[in-house]
């Protein structure tokens, strides 16, 4: 009784914390009140491209500073060409979500227009990219709050998978609420930094203020002097490169189309406009204030030599603030409420920011799974109708990452946006594909004016993602990129090898044509074997069992691996009558299974067109040790069994009385049992336990 109430008690209290973190499972039918209005779809999809602002600008002058401060005068050439990118790529984009409004995204737009191996490396480049969004914008929050927390910054890697996995519970509760969870401070971030950018621009432009960085004294040395010409050039366009982090997750609401109120694609398109336009005035307005305070920014791993503080270096114990907490110092003051309110809502968006890829990536790998080149799981919805697996698998993927590379962000930023702009350059070119094919049987003028227009932006979008994938591709190879470059096609052929299986399984088990449905499945006869060791309950049932399906012949298998528990077993048999004839095989070698096997491939040798079924008692126990003193025999045999053509293994369970503690027990959800609904009740049907 004791065991009982123990057992009943841990499966109570497991199935609780379930519920406390994850919540009430949903039905189905609950669907649709997991769609997003606009108000938290911008910041469930958005919140990777409106963090950005938190680093692609200071990344622009950290390269730049490379050859010195002279070369920050290259600086807003540089910003205006990331801003003509970033507005090229939502206008591209908005005409994506209007043709594909399925929320395949830049993998369906590939697949549809060029061919299936361009889908493949478009989908093998987001996975890739959605990692990395996860591993890149929690490393860079904890570095945020490294620099006010020591303990933090001694151990970055562990806290860094802590807030991955909190994340991952956040998003295991459905998108609905996790988008609601992460709304507000989303909002509140765009509020700051949006009104700091106003401030700062009013204080300059009204009041005619000096904005002065706490850095705008310092000095920095160069790394590399007297740049010019090839070397100059290459030097901007690895800041322009770095500059396009800004980009990210521009292609996310895309892909996550379906998960929109009605109008989508409307919906969509609105909410891709609203994010890019304030994510151009942040970037924008951030660069330009820090331009104005002259803030100064080196590379992080030579920021103690390389930085003079009075004519000295400023050594191994200076932290170098990232630009938006200089940019708020120089607007509001260092010491200011605002100013920590900045710092604070800017590391949190940036652990948001991963939301971004908690969204994506699942949906994806739904779709990949749907075309088979994924395993089938990830299509499975969880209990709060969000996809549990592909969350979980996105989190581990990112923990495993985060661990290899410290959490070091400049290390992993060198990995970052290759992917997204592998999908970008290939998205587009299909697009224009799309745009041919449909003009091409058009005749409404209006339509097609429509279509020529968006054919045109689609098409300078490809030109323009494809000559940074160049640029970014040469610029960041060496540096690190060269890893995304090996995992993309790892990843191309582990999903061809996938859907390549399950051709071959689907090829095997299909039914040939004109083939007769009684033909193909009826057996010419059915050959019962039941198993026997002893003479006991449990092997009458299966006896009875047998009998009962009424096979063309039936007999008793037992191996005689000692002589006079055979013989006794035969006595015993004889004894009490039992009407189905018992057959001993020889067992030389004490072994069990294969006088089985043998005795079964010599029956289906006989008779080809024949199906033998092997009945097994089994033990039902209720202990875990109690699996290990029974049945061992049995599974070892089934496991043989089911390789045979030909040959089907039943199991005839008994019950042990240890089994009846666990009667009591609640049955879990199997997977993906919460996408079928109840079977209605008919008239005259009568509920279980009427």
């Amino acid at each position: 009784m004791t065991c009982e109430l123990a057992s009943s008690l841990v499966v109570k209290v497991t199935d609780l914390l379930k519920r406390l973190l994850v919540g009430r499972a949903l039905r189905s039918t609950q669907l649709h009140e997991q769609l997003l209005p606009k108000r938290i779809a911008l910041p469930v999809f958005a919140s990777d491209a409106l963090s950005s602002v938190a680093y692609a600008p200071q990344e622009i002058l950290v390269i730049l500073s490379i050859a010195g401060l002279s070369f920050y005068h290259y600086s807003p050439w540089v910003a205006v060409g990331v801003v003509v990118v970033m507005l090229t790529v939502v206008a591209s984009y908005r005409q994506n979500v209007h043709a594909y409004p399925s929320g395949g995204g830049d993998y369906e737009v590939a697949t549809v227009n060029l061919g299936k191996n361009a889908g493949l490396t478009v989908a093998s480049a987001l996975q890739v990219d959605y990692v990395l969004t996860v591993a890149v914008s929690v490393a860079n929050g904890v570095d945020y709050v490294g620099a006010a927390i020591p303990y933090v910054a001694e151990h970055k890697p562990l806290v860094a998978i802590l807030i991955v996995i909190f994340l991952t519970v956040i998003n295991l509760r459905g998108i609905r609420e996790s988008g609601a969870a992460f709304a507000v401070p989303t909002y509140l971030f765009m509020v700051s930094v949006l009104g700091l950018v106003l401030y700062g621009a009013f204080r300059v432009l009204v009041l005619d203020d000096e904005l002065r960085a706490p850095t705008a004294d310092y000095e920095i040395i160069p790394e590399q002097t007297n740049l010019a010409g090839f070397a100059a050039a290459l030097l901007i366009l690895r800041a322009f490169s770095s500059g396009c982090a800004a980009l990210t997750g521009v292609e996310a609401i895309s892909n996550g189309v379906p998960a929109f109120r009605k109008p989508k694609s409307k919906n969509a398109a609105t909410t891709l406009l609203m994010m890019g336009t304030i994510s151009v005035t942040m970037f924008v307005g951030i660069i330009t204030l820090g331009l104005v305070s002259e803030v100064k920014l080196a590379e992080p791993a030579h920021v103690s030599t390389n930085v003079l503080i009075d004519g000295k270096p400023a050594g191994p114990d200076y932290y170098q603030q990232p630009i938006i907490a200089q940019v708020a110092d120089a607007v509001f003051g260092g010491g200011s409420i605002l100013f920590f309110v900045i710092a604070a809502v800017t590391a949190l968006i940036l652990f948001l920011a991963a939301n971004t890829a908690f969204n994506g990536f699942p949906v994806l790998g739904s779709i990949l799974a749907q075309d088979r080149y994924l395993p089938r799981q990830l299509h499975t919805r969880g209990d709060r109708l969000a996809f549990s697996n592909g969350i979980v698998i996105l989190a581990a993927a990112a923990c495993l990452l985060l661990w290899g590379f410290d959490a070091d962000v400049s290390r992993l930023l060198n990995l970052y946006i290759v992917g997204v702009f592998v999908s970008f350059t290939l998205s587009q070119t299909g697009m224009v594909r799309h745009w041919t094919r449909h003009l091409a049987t058009e005749t409404d003028p209006k339509a097609r004016a429509r279509m020529k227009r968006s054919r045109l932006i689609n098409g300078f979008g490809a030109i323009l993602t494809g000559t940074v994938l160049v640029v970014v591709l040469v610029t960041k190879f060496i540096p690190g990129a060269w890893i995304v470059c090996v995992a993309m096609p790892v990843l191309f052929l582990m999903m061809k090898g996938i859907r390549r299986h399950y051709d071959n399984v689907a090829a095997e088990l299909a039914v040939p044509d004109g083939a007769e449905v009684e033909e193909a499945t009826l057996p010419a006869r059915n050959h019962a074997i039941v198993l026997v060791s002893k003479l006991h309950k449990p092997t009458l049932r299966a006896l009875a069992y047998a009998r009962a399906t009424r096979p063309s012949t039936l007999e008793a298998i037992t191996v005689g691996v000692e002589g006079d528990e055979a013989a006794a077993l035969r006595q015993e048999w004889e004894r009490l009558g039992v009407p189905v004839p018992l057959k001993t095989l020889d067992s030389p070698y004490r072994e069990i299974t294969r006088p089985i096997l043998e005795y079964v491939k010599t029956l289906r040798r006989r008779s080809p067109r024949d199906v033998v079924t092997v009945f097994i008692p089994e033990y039902v126990v209720g202990r875990w040790w109690e699996h290990v003193l029974h049945n061992q025999s049995a599974l070892r045999l089934k496991g043989r069994l089911l390789f045979q053509p030909g040959v089907m293994v039943t199991s005839v369970p008994w019950q042990l009385h240890s089994s009846d503690r666990l009667k009591g027990r609640p049955e879990p959800h199997a997977p993906g049992a919460v996408r079928r609904p109840p079977e209605p009740v008919r008239n005259g049907d009568q509920q279980p336990g009427a």
